[in-house]
């Protein structure tokens, strides 16, 4: 097997990377006609493109240069997947416009399950109980409200239930962790693990209670503008199990929305990776480098897509995660009826749990109904595309160079019994490569491959409705941007020299430029 181009796969080392990518991949095979496990298949064939079909997904993907009218299909950025655009809070929460009715109850079971309120062990509900006995919420919904994107605290009487802070120490290079190559050793908190759990059942003590303050920064504008930046500093308060190690390293993490997430796992990993070019040998500045991570679901090393990181590589893998960290449920792939909890947590372990039979709190068929229901979150048509000031925003996106991480557009592998995303072509803006993005927003928290000062390219499809769904227009992994435009001005590292000329461009092509976010 190869990338697509090999040119950027010079140093031995990558050209192992590149190898496990593609030999891995479940869903997104990275050269047509492998054979994957798949999602709720327990093979999925994926069917092998002609040398046609490549050169006009070489011709439809590319980068325009005509921004006197819109492209052909871009006013459906899911594809055949597309949603009308509502007008109400329910923008995110409509499934993929190609959805076969006969999978309709099984979306509407997953909507369900994903509202579904857990409680506590023991509990006369057995079907709903497995709730902590640590935990951030109680339901899904609770922090992906309305399927769209959390928000920090806003206020003393807000609560932190769409964000939390994830804990880790450094490790020892030689300790027990994935062996893939550029890996940074990490683990738990030895005390608190993971995440950190501000809600527990009765009988339990949270771990604590999340505090954060902001100092303001003012950014001078071409023409005469300011811009007020907040910088967030984060503080884990009221510590219920004794102090964090001396060497924790926190990391915030709001609830990011849900839309399209099944069409991104269908791009093929050989896409993503042609956009890599880890040592910038074309000289563009931008060196974006996959995530790899290890898959719980396909038990190998995997493209990670998923989180703010790619920390997670599939749809099912973020699910479980969530399950287990989030709300302390066991599911299939991540076991332990204790969620989050360590061994020093001992209340807490020997708590009583839901478990059934299978050991688990959710079952299998109820998890894959989750896992189904998240994967067909239909993304909404544009708005507005042809409209004169999206236009020029639009070029101007281009002309400042954004699609370089933004990538506009893939087409997704055919898939076989998965007509959802098989062979359609979307519109993410995102490479879902890692990138470093400057010293402002670094976290200083390795996770995984990633560096303390690199994210995921966050896809921006739907971001224009995010104040009529969520009810606010903040950004970022914390949330600490307010607006789109102070989104924009955080940017850093890799993404300086495009930050500055957003900074110094003459205001109407500033203000057309977020009309065109807007938009999408």
């Amino acid at each position: 097997m190869r990338c697509s181009t090999p040119r950027r796969w010079t140093r031995p080392s990558e050209i192992t990377l590149c190898a496990a990518l593609l030999l891995s991949s479940a869903a997104t095979a990275a050269e047509p006609g492998d054979t994957a496990p798949g999602l709720g298949d327990p093979h999925l064939r994926i069917i092998p493109r002609t040398d046609d079909e490549r050169a006009r997904i070489a011709r439809v993907t590319a980068h325009t240069r005509d921004f006197s009218a819109s492209e052909p299909f871009e006013t459906r950025p899911g594809g055949a997947a597309t949603v009308r655009a509502r007008r109400d809070a329910q923008a995110f929460a409509q499934p993929s416009g190609n959805l076969p009715e006969a999978r309709r109850m099984e979306f509407t079971l997953g909507d369900a399950l994903f509202q579904k309120l857990w409680t506590s062990s023991p509990s006369s509900t057995r079907a709903s109980d497995g709730l902590g006995p640590l935990y951030n919420a109680r339901s899904c919904q609770s922090c992906h409200i309305r399927d769209g994107r959390g928000h920090a605290p806003d206020g003393p009487g807000d609560t932190a239930v769409s964000m939390f802070l994830r804990v880790s120490v450094p490790a020892d290079p030689g300790a027990d962790v994935p062996r893939i190559e550029g890996w940074i050793a990490t683990a738990p908190d030895p005390v608190y693990g993971g995440q950190l759990q501000d809600f527990a059942t009765v009988g339990q003590r949270a771990e604590y209670r999340l505090e954060i303050a902001y100092d303001e920064i003012a950014v001078p504008l071409s023409g005469g503008e300011v811009a007020q930046l907040r910088a967030p500093s984060y503080a884990a308060a009221a510590l219920g199990y004794g102090p964090l190690a001396p060497d924790a390293m926190l990391s915030p993490r709001v609830a990011p929305q849900m839309i399209g997430l099944g069409l991104l796992e269908a791009i093929p990993a050989a896409d993503i990776l042609a956009g890599a070019d880890p040592d910038d040998l074309d000289g563009d500045g931008i060196s974006g480098r996959p995530a790899l991570v290890w898959s719980a679901g396909h038990d190998a090393p995997m493209l990670g897509r998923f989180g703010w990181k790619g920390g997670e590589a599939t749809v099912r893998d973020q699910s479980a995660a969530a399950f287990s960290g989030d709300i302390g449920i066991a599911t299939p792939l991540q076991t332990a009826l204790w969620g989050d909890c360590t061994a020093a947590q001992t209340t807490c372990r020997d708590a009583p749990h839901g478990g059934d039979a299978n050991g688990v709190e959710i079952s299998a068929e109820a998890f894959d109904a989750v896992v189904y229901y998240t994967e067909n979150l239909g993304v909404p048509a544009r708005r507005d595309p042809g409209d004169p000031e999206v236009l020029r925003g639009k070029q101007v996106f281009y002309d400042t160079g954004c699609p370089a991480c933004h990538t506009p557009k893939f087409v997704t592998a055919r898939l076989e019994d998965q007509p959802e995303q098989s062979f359609q072509l979307i519109w993410p803006y995102s490479d879902l490569l890692l990138h470093d993005m400057g010293e402002g927003l670094a976290d200083h928290r390795p996770e995984g491959r990633a560096t303390g000062r690199e994210w995921k390219t966050p896809p921006l499809w739907g971001i224009g409705l995010t104040g009529q769904v969520s009810g606010h227009t903040t950004f970022l992994h914390d949330g600490r941007a307010r607006s789109l435009l102070e989104a924009v001005l955080w940017h850093g590292g890799e993404a300086e020299p495009h930050r500055d000329a957003v900074v110094d461009m003459p205001p109407p092509d500033r203000a057309a430029l977020i009309r065109y976010l807007e938009s999408l």
